[in-house]
Parts: C-alpha cells; structure tokens; sequence
C-alpha cells in the first residue's frame, strides 16, 4: 500500500518537535499535527516560564541579601505585571527562534493544525477547529501528546503549571499543593518575590525521589527564606470565600490563602486519540513501549510523557531520536535507562545521576561515597554560594554508579559525570583531566581527587618509601 507519509508525528511539545525535526532531515517524508501550538508544555507552560520567573525571584533576592558581597541591602521594588510579562516575552521569543512553523518547515516537516485521532493502524483523522476532517495514511507514526496536571476535585479550581504564568497579580498568600520539582521551584520564586507560600504534601520531606541528604539541606534553606513546609498531610477540600480562599487539610486544618497551586503529578494525553482502533495498548500511566520506544504495533512509536516513563524535556528528546533511528533508519538504537539525570532548580539547585543510595543498598551492591563541600570551592567562596557538596557513588575501581549534587550550577555541573558514567570512565580520569580555575566544575575534579587519595593510602606506598628510602611521614588521605 502507498501511504501520504513515510512519517507522522502527533503532538508539538518536545518530544514531537525532535521526532519530526530528525525524521525530516534524514529524508523520510513527515507530517508533524499539533491541536494548539507548537512548543509544548516546555515553552509555554514548564521550563521556559517557570525557569524565567525564578530568575527574576534570584535578582530580587540578591538585592535584599546585598550585604553578603559588602554592599547595602535595598528592597526591590516591581510591578508584578511587569515580571509577567517578561515572562512571556522571554517564552515567545524562543518559540519564534525555535519551536515556530517555520523553524520546522526549514528542516522539511509539514505542520498541519488539528486533533487527531486514528481511523486505523496506518490512518488518522484530522479535525481543524472550524469542524472540517480529513484522513491522512502513514508508514509509521510516532505519538508524542505529552501529559498534563492532574486537577483535584475541589469546589474552587487551583491553578496549575498551566494557568499560574497567566497570573497578572501576585496572590499575598500562595498554596502549593505538592513538594516535587514544580512545587518548590514556585515555592521558593513566590517566596522571593514577597508571597507568603505553605506547601502541602502527603510525602515525609520535600523532592522524594532525590537524594534524601541533600533534599533536607535544600529543605533547610528554604525554611529559612520563610517558606512554611507541612508534611505527611493532604488538602481535602478548596473553597471560595469573600477573604480568599481556604485549604481544608485532610487532619482538619484550615490553611487560608489568596490562591493555591496544584503540583501533584501528571497524567498522559491520550484519550482523544482512539488507540484501539490502531491496536495500541495503553494504561492509566501511559502507552506502553518497549526500550526502543515501539508500541504494540510495530510501525508505531510513543515518546516522552505520554508513556509515562520519564517526565523530562530531555528524556522526551532522547526517546524521540531512539524512535527515529528505528523506523526511519532500521537502527536498533535503545533507551538509556540507566544513565538518567535530572535537576531541579532551585537556590541551590539539586541534580542527580543514576543510582541512588537507596537503591544500591537494596541490590546488596558494595560502593564508596565520596564527597567534596561547596564551602571549601574557591569560586563558591568568592560569590558567597557555599550551600551544598558533590556527592559521587563508585565502586572499588573508581567507576561511577550515581552521583547527587547540591549547590549552584549542579545541573551543569552533574552533565561531566553523566558524561563519563555512560563512557565507562573512572573517576581517576576526572582527577587526572585539567579542570580550569576557579570555577565550579572544579568541585567534580576535587571530588574525584578523593577516590585518588584513597588508593594512596595503599601498603603498596609504604614499601616504595622505603625502598626509595624517603624520609616524610606520610598522613593519608585525609588532608587532600
């Protein structure tokens, strides 16, 4: 049979956008569909705005702790509105560098506007907004719908990473309901910005899936910049009143506020799309794909978050160029699973690598942990950022097996041992390669140093002492 397409990708986020980008520079003839506009949750409504925000919540900061560089202290003075609307200035400006039509049409895809659902395994409809539908055949299609908040049943709606970067006045009291990426990353930007902010979550601590060392350091700052932080509790209710709003707790506790934020979790979109008629299996968490990233059809592929696997803009790339080699290239490309890192972005920020600690006690497997503080990094020194470590796990032979790091720049920071993780490099490669001074990334090197000094405290070194008949007394690793 002669199909329209040799490819079409459904959805525009990111994992779309890299879908159709790959499959046309490499040839195959490709459609990308997207119902609203291209970009995603990424540049409309994650990373961009959220990240844009928290910038102009580090300046305020920064102005109120002046003191710290010897300068006076001054209370910035804004126009909420104004921040808004450099946060959209700032996400427009990279959709229209990178996301718009046009930046895709460059590299060969079609754009095509509309919903689409599957008529067949190789047919889908599409439904413009004015009502008209046209079907259009394909090889091989590759989902890439995204996901969206999951919204609480409340009387009172919240906001959510949708709707709080439309906000045009600042709430005085903000609820947040959830302490995960999102929910501390506007906890701490609200806070700057002067919000008095509560977050609410049902877990022990704030960032469960991080390092729990580190999170509580993070967790620790934040409590001193005043965000107030309840536990172990969830909100039951949320209803309007003249004054506001109020948070009825599960425990009975009444939380008021001016507008709440829910950050709970994630569900895929998938429900328009008609899978069954294509024979795609999917569940409640997603469509199920195998490590190269194909559905229960063979011709099918689904990446990012609408396979409920990894919800990182990064990921949903990684996935979309697995499922492009695939079926554009026949290349078994699989996922790399083990080598996952993320970053929350925070002051300071917290990232991680692979295992955790947790994990490698759980598989009985024998590691080290090595660390190196912030407080003894020059660069950090001079700008005054000393929160935080680099924290390295390894076994016996220097290779990495996860890594945490909490302080400023950790998610650039992190990517060096990403890096040398999936190449299989020991850490005495680091220790060995010339990291420039001062800078942060020194921090990684001065890290691995101390797997370096371990091996020194080798016996081996106290027979060459004295067959070379040196006279010192050697201390160990201790003072390196």
């Amino acid at each position: 049979m002669k199909y329209e397409y040799d490819m079409i990708v459904i959805g525009g986020g990111a994992a779309g956008l890299t879908a159709a980008g790959m499959s046309s520079v490499l040839g195959a003839k490709t459609a990308l569909v997207e119902q609203h506009r291209l970009g995603g949750d990424c540049t409309w409504v994650g990373c961009v705005p959220s990240k844009t925000l928290f910038r102009a919540s580090k300046v305020a900061h920064l102005m109120r702790t002046a003191d710290r560089f010897g300068l006076a202290p001054a209370q910035p003075q804004f126009d909420f509105l104004e921040v808004m609307d450099h946060v959209r200035r700032i996400r427009q400006q990279i959709y229209e560098d990178a996301d718009a039509p046009p930046q895709m049409e460059k590299l060969g895809a079609e754009v095509i506007v509309g919903a689409a659902s599957f008529l067949d395994p190789h047919t889908i409809q599409i439904r413009a907004a004015s009502g008209a539908s046209r079907p259009l055949t394909s090889r091989f299609f590759i989902i890439a719908t995204g996901s969206r908040p999951r919204r609480p049943n409340f009387s009172e709606a919240p906001l959510t990473n949708e709707t709080i970067f439309e906000l045009n006045s600042q709430p005085e009291r903000l609820l947040i309901m959830g302490a995960g990426p999102v929910g501390v990353e506007m906890a701490q930007a609200f806070q700057r910005l002067g919000s008095e902010v509560t977050v609410v979550a049902s877990t022990s601590r704030i960032l469960p899936r991080d390092d729990p060392e580190h999170a509580t350091r993070l967790q620790e700052c934040l409590s001193r910049e005043g965000v107030k932080l309840v536990f172990g509790q969830k909100v039951g209710e949320l209803e309007r009143h003249e004054n506001g709003l109020t948070a009825r707790l599960v425990n009975g506790r009444e939380v008021s506020c001016d507008a709440a934020l829910s950050a709970m979790g994630r569900e895929p979109v998938i429900h328009a799309l008609e899978l069954e008629k294509a024979g795609v299996q999917f569940g409640q968490a997603g469509i199920a794909v195998n490590r190269r990233c194909r559905t229960s059809r063979r011709h099918i592929y689904a990446t990012g978050d609408v396979t409920g696997k990894y919800q990182f803009t990064h990921m949903a790339e990684h996935m979309s160029k697995v499922a492009v080699a695939n079926a554009i290239l026949r290349w078994p490309k699989t996922l790399d699973d083990r080598h996952i890192v993320w970053s929350t972005f925070t002051e300071p920020e917290l990232a991680h690598l692979g295992e955790s600690e947790e994990q490698l006690r759980g598989q009985n497997r024998k590691y080290l942990v090595f660390r190196f503080p912030f407080a003894k990094l020059d660069r950090a020194i001079t700008e005054s950022q000393t929160e935080g470590e680099v924290k390295v796990f390894a076994d016996s032979f220097g290779r990495i097996l996860g890594a945490s790091i909490l302080g400023v720049n950790a998610g650039e920071m992190i990517a060096e041992y990403a890096l040398a993780m999936r190449h299989n490099l020991h850490l005495s490669q680091i220790a060995d390669t010339v990291h420039p001074y001062p800078t942060y990334m020194l921090g990684n090197r001065r890290t691995a140093d101390q797997f370096v000094a371990k091996r020194l405290d080798s016996p081996m070194l106290a027979v060459l002492d004295r067959v070379f008949r040196y006279r010192g007394q050697r201390k160990g690793s201790s003072v390196i």
